[in-house]
């Protein structure tokens, strides 16, 4: 697309921002382009002036940049950065030469491996490209060595290739040199190709590697508020106060009266307010008379809802893992441990609230926006339009966080903003939803109650555990159901308690998925986010009650895991447990859990003033196979941290007769730069193939918090967040 249209200004236009300025002297032009295609498809050159549709990850062009497809959405977590490292490394680039764009909604060809559709999220963007972005750089230099061959009449085993530039004796030539007759040249035999040795990599696991998605620092990074297009409306939305709501009636008098309102109509979530800026938007819907139908609607505050759940671990759920017989042990032992432990409903909190950009035109729709889920929003869309999905053309654009919430399972904001779009045929229309609309837009993580039993032996022990979850199902009734959920189970509600990694050896976790009115889906660790903290608070109190030593009790239990043995040993190790001493009022606590197919460990100290408290120090210890960007995986250990850490300082989505009572920061209030505390991570070594590294980080940070609370006041919190008495 045309830089100018991008950004709503005429071919003449001078007036422009400075950020606009920034964009476009950007832009610049291409000539031809190499791509590369797995699966025997030869590649192909053709002008960068042409309509091309890339069939692959990588291109080259005569100017000599590479530039790398990247399937996953890029919303802060680095996947620009750790994607375009993985190509670079196999085809030899030199760092400076590459850059990187979102690829296309495709899922035949931007699947991702591990889910089966596009998508990003559960942590997988570099556990599922990896090898095949190493796969893409190798291809097109073996592609880039054959042409070479050719032209210089040697064997391409002697021809080497560094920084960017094909050798052989005293000849070189550049990628950009090569490009058009390497893209004559057939796409090699993924299978045959000969990656790197870990030993061999030059780029991977370098601590200096500078990120790929730098346009958020100059104004060349485009957001979905960023576009401006020929005719586009700006559309908001009044939604009903409580879930389930429905419009009985509307009055628009003074609304359509407003300067800039062009239009007001009712879709099936609420009604829609169209004008000509956000502004006149916004400040139209607010003098808009609604009277709505709250016979289907959820009524209840979380209090009522809560009080269910804690009646539900009372009695017995659906068996979701079982080994040996805990029940029968339970009723035998004489020393029995008990713990009751609550979870609120959680919102995302992402700096950028929902919005999306739509255009219906006929049999055809494009859409463009920060997209977490393209093939679960394509199909959406194209089924809500009765189009085929390749007549939807989603534009994956830069996102302001996600951590989920993007990735809705009922394309929630992409469908109303579609159904917004159909109204003005032909019109682009941004809707946009407020920071009040996001809070209290619903999609949470679910609030839950736990219960965990424990006969303990002699030594103090647990012999035998019994755990009971309450709370809704975030895959029940989504794409992800038949994946997801084991006769009638969602794993992720019990995910890191059905697959305990203490060695107990009578064990069994039930279930409990009661419904209700207040949308739910995944939030940042999915079940982790509650699971971690349970289990790491009762072992911790477990570990008070036999008068050891929280870190070696839980080594104790460990001796079969030693993966979990060693990030624990080594985070004890840096934090200097047991040798460092500690001022006085300050408590010091642990916890370690794998999610994600990696483990942290984290080792929390915190000071006690009266009732209150601040975490001074966070150690953290990561496994997360081979680090392809270390600094990358220590800053999303360290955001993993803090938004972990706001979860449990002070965050909670409330309601109250059925009405979110959070609207904004000020009243769900995200975690403050005064209250981060210092983060030292540490990254195992390894060679092992890279695992998940955004969302491991948030599930021990809660625990930990709570267990130095509980050494040092001796009160063990069982209910986030956290509040000391």
């Amino acid at each position: 697309m045309n830089i100018q249209r991008l950004l709503g200004l005429a071919p003449e236009s001078t007036n422009i921002s400075r950020r606009s300025f920034l964009k476009v002297a950007a832009g610049g032009t291409a000539g031809l382009v190499l791509g590369v295609n797995f699966g025997g498809v030869a590649a192909h050159a053709q002008a960068a002036t042409d309509a091309m549709e890339f069939n692959a990850f990588v291109s080259i062009s005569p100017d000599n940049t590479v530039k790398v497809l990247i399937k996953h959405l890029e919303m802060g977590q680095g996947v620009y950065t750790g994607l375009a490292t993985c190509v670079a490394e196999e085809l030899d680039a030199d760092w400076s030469q590459v850059v990187c764009e979102h690829a296309p909604a495709n899922t035949e060809k931007y699947a991702n491996l591990l889910m089966g559709q596009q998508g990003t999220g559960g942590s997988t963007a570099m556990a599922n490209s990896f090898m095949q972005m190493r796969q893409a750089g190798a291809a097109a230099k073996a592609m880039l060595v054959a042409a070479a061959a050719v032209q210089w009449s040697v064997p391409a085993s002697e021809i080497t290739v560094r920084d960017g530039v094909v050798s052989h004796g005293s000849r070189s030539a550049t990628f950009g040199e090569l490009a058009v007759a390497a893209a004559q040249q057939p796409a090699p035999d993924v299978n045959a190709l000969t990656l790197k040795t870990p030993a061999e990599f030059r780029l991977i696991g370098r601590d200096d590697t500078l990120r790929k998605d730098t346009g958020k620092h100059n104004g060349t990074a485009i957001y979905t508020q960023d576009i401006k297009l020929p005719g586009m409306l700006t559309a908001v939305v009044a939604h009903s106060p409580r879930f389930g709501g429905k419009v009985r009636s509307f009055d628009a008098t003074q609304t359509l009266a407003r300067k800039g309102v062009t239009n007001v109509f009712q879709i099936d979530t609420g009604v829609v307010v169209l004008a000509n800026d956000y502004w006149s938007a916004i400040k139209g819907r607010e003098l808009l008379k609604i009277e709505w139908d709250d016979s289907a609607a959820e009524t209840r505050s979380t209090s009522t809802i809560l009080e269910q759940y804690r009646g539900l671990v009372d009695t017995q759920g659906a068996v979701a893992a079982s080994q040996g017989n805990a029940g029968a042990t339970l009723s035998q032992a004489s020393n029995v441990e008990e713990l009751v432990f609550e979870f609120p409903y959680l919102a995302h909190a992402q700096m950028e609230p929902m919005n999306c950009v739509a255009k219906v035109d006929g049999n055809a729709a494009e859409m463009w926006y920060g997209c977490q889920s393209a093939t679960g929003d394509q199909a959406a869309i194209a089924q809500l339009l009765g189009i085929a999905p390749a007549n939807v053309k989603i534009n994956t654009l830069f996102a302001g966080g996600g951590f989920g919430r993007r990735a809705n399972p009922a394309s929630d904001y992409v469908l109303e903003s579609v159904r917004i779009a159909q109204q003005v045929p032909g019109t682009p229309v941004k809707l946009v939803w407020s920071r009040e609309d996001d809070m209290q837009g619903g999609y949470y993580r679910p609030a839950y109650a736990h219960k965990l039993t424990a006969a303990l032996d002699s030594n103090g022990k647990p012999s035998a555990i019994q755990i009971r979850v309450a709370g809704q199902s975030i895959m029940a009734g989504t794409s992800m159901a038949a994946m997801m959920m084991v006769d009638g189970i969602d794993i992720t509600s019990v995910e890191g308690l059905s697959d305990l990694s203490y060695e107990i050896p009578e064990r069994q976790v039930e279930l409990h998925s009661p419904t209700n009115g207040v949308p739910v889906q995944w939030w940042r660790s999915v079940g982790h986010t509650h699971t971690a903290f349970s289990k790491e608070v009762f072992i911790d109190a477990l570990a008070r009650k036999a008068g050891a030593d929280p870190v070696q009790y839980r080594l104790d239990l460990l001796q079969n895991n030693p993966r979990e043995t060693a990030v624990l040993k080594l985070a004890a190790e840096k934090a200097e447990w047991g040798t460092k001493v500690l001022p006085a009022g300050w408590g010091r606590g642990v916890a370690v859990h794998t999610s994600f197919g990696s483990t942290v460990a984290e080792i929390v100290d915190v000071s006690v003033t009266g009732n209150t408290f601040k975490v001074e120090r966070v150690v953290a210890v990561i496994d997360c196979g081979i680090a392809v960007n270390p600094n990358v995986v220590r800053a999303q250990v360290e955001s993993a941290i803090a938004y972990g850490l706001s979860a449990a300082l002070a965050d909670e989505v409330t309601l109250t007769d059925g009405n979110v009572d959070q609207t904004n920061f000020h009243t769900y209030r995200v975690l403050r730069m005064d209250a981060m505390p210092e983060v030292e991570t540490h990254i195992i070594a390894s060679t092992n193939p890279p695992s998940g590294v955004g969302e491991p980080g948030t599930p021990p940070i809660a625990p930990a918090v709570a267990n130095a609370l509980a050494a040092i006041t001796g009160q063990t919190l069982t209910r986030l967040p956290l509040k000391l008495v």
